[in-house]
């Protein structure tokens, strides 16, 4: 017997087979015949490493480099206050140190997802290790607030390379009915960096190794990083979108532009009270995404391939799923901010103490992710659970904090906070395959970017508006007013109840990935 097509991915269209070498072929079309391998998922091909150079390998290796993209975004706030009294850094030095990773990882995102897919998910994986890895030595190294600014610019143009290649690399090796699995974890990954950057930045510039205070936050990425580039290069596969084509220059530079009059006044307003440039540029992205869309019709009517085809936007999967997936991150950042700042400014805790206060939070998403990928089979469900757990966590950290008032304590906020990161590990890991189980092959890069660029987005709006609540709440109280302290994070927490409350509401308009898989 043999098989002279690829197999049908979910979504009806034949997925590219893979060469020997481990490359995605780029005929999505040709004929590859041989012996059925009945121990094989039906959509894995046969006699490629896809089937026998175990997929999971591949996938723990470049989850080392989704973790340390995402833990980079939140180590640098504890090591702030050392940098800046090493580097005798000014408040908008700090600022720009801390946002401009953010900022290049953003603006970059769908770039780095298409650049992937034309040139290879591998060799972009690789390319961006190696500039976030060379960057963080020059992070390091830094001798002043300019050269750490300009290094970090550079550690989020490297980490805007790697991350989406995850996404795609789950679609290209993991079979169809394993990757609510692969999402778990990916899940499980995302939700671990995010909440053990505070603690282990805490732990590294507590043990001051070598006298050298806040620099460890960036060495430890160099080691991790060269094992990586080196296990990427055995054991990662290589594969490319079948219809990949020369990249779309001028929707890159115009969607550039367009994220940047919306990302840098949500990330950069708040700190500078909300100038009148930030509203300015907010209220410019609004026709600079208007051009963009005029650019991509234009390329796509050329017949040439947009950066970001539209038609993906106005489908009511992926549209629905986006805005889930921007709701889902304003709620997941904006609880950082307020909980670090309640933890550290109000109840006086150092940036160690503080980071030990998010390992059980830390434990209950890393647990729930790895079971939302079990539960996979209940569909929308487990979505809905994951919302309603986190909205039960929320509410009753507002009762709590209300009530203790200037009793306050760390530690009585955790039975709230596991519920809180059990609802997040069962909304955030599924949800992420919910959106792409119905992107055809070839798009996969471009989904992945965009959902990326969205959560970057979701969680620039959800600081910028979490901010205004707290803020405005707290005041002008004095550090270590606990009692006032409390009211704001209670304040602002209510944003996190009205997000749950809108992810609920449009779960139903999510197609369920169950039926779909079915």
């Amino acid at each position: 017997m043999t098989q002279t097509t690829p197999p049908s991915d979910p979504t009806g269209r034949h997925a590219a087979p893979l060469r020997p070498d481990g490359a995605v072929r780029q005929d999505a079309t040709a004929r590859q015949d041989g012996p059925v391998r009945p121990d094989l998922p039906p959509d894995l091909p046969p006699g490629g490493p896809r089937s026998t150079a175990a997929p999971w390998r591949a996938l723990a290796i470049v989850l080392a480099g989704a973790f340390m993209a995402v833990l980079d975004t939140f180590i640098v706030l504890v090591a702030a206050p050392a940098i800046q009294a090493d580097l005798h850094s000014s408040a908008a030095d700090v600022q720009l140190i801390l946002a401009g990773y953010q900022l290049s990882y953003a603006l970059a995102l769908i770039t780095g997802a298409r650049l992937g897919d034309r040139f290879g998910r591998k060799r972009l994986f690789m390319t961006g290790m190696a500039l976030f890895t060379l960057s963080s030595v020059g992070c390091a190294l830094a001798p002043g607030s300019g050269s750490l600014i300009a290094a970090r610019l550079v550690q989020g143009l490297g980490a805007a390379a790697m991350f989406p290649q995850v996404f795609a690399v789950i679609q290209v090796l993991i079979p169809a009915a394993r990757r609510p699995k692969a999402f778990g974890v990916l899940g499980a990954v995302i939700g671990m960096a995010t909440m053990s950057g505070q603690l282990v930045g805490g732990l590294l510039i507590a043990a001051d190794l070598f006298g050298t205070s806040w620099r460890p936050v960036f060495w430890v990425n160099v080691p991790v990083g060269l094992l990586t580039l080196l296990l990427a290069g055995r054991f990662v596969p290589e594969s490319r979108a079948p219809e990949a084509r020369r990249l779309d220059l001028p929707g890159a530079v115009v969607l550039t532009v367009a994220l940047s009059l919306l990302v840098v006044p949500l990330v950069e307003g708040r700190a500078y009270g909300w100038p009148l440039w930030a509203w300015l540029g907010l209220a410019a992205s609004v026709p600079a995404f208007a051009a963009f869309g005029l650019v991509e019709r234009r390329v796509e009517a050329r017949g040439g391939a947009p950066l970001v085809r539209l038609k993906l936007l106005r489908e009511r999967p992926f549209a629905v799923g986006m805005t889930l997936v921007v709701l889902t991150y304003a709620g997941i950042n904006s609880l950082f901010l307020v909980l670090s700042l309640t933890l550290q400014d109000g109840l006086g805790m150092d940036a160690l103490g503080a980071g030990l206060v998010y390992t059980p939070f830390a434990v209950a998403f890393f647990a729930a992710s790895l079971v939302a990928g079990r539960l996979a089979r209940f569909g929308r469900r487990v979505l809905l659970l994951g919302a309603l757990t986190g909205a039960l966590g929320f509410v009753g950290t507002i009762v709590l904090t209300l009530n203790a008032g200037a009793t306050l304590t760390s530690w009585e906020l955790v039975p709230t906070l596991l519920l809180v990161g059990a609802g997040n590990g069962l909304l955030v890991t599924p949800l992420l395959n919910a959106v792409l189980a119905t992107i055809r092959p070839g798009e996969v890069g471009m989904a992945s970017g965009v959902l990326s660029t969205g959560q970057q987005i979701g969680g620039a709006v959800g600081v910028a508006l979490v901010g205004i609540l707290y803020y405005g709440t707290l005041g002008g109280a004095a550090h270590h007013d606990t009692g006032a302290y409390g009211h704001a994070l209670a304040a602002a927490l209510v944003l996190n109840v009205v997000l749950t409350a809108a992810i609920s509401a449009l779960l139903p308009l999510l197609p369920d990935a169950a039926a779909h898989r079915a």
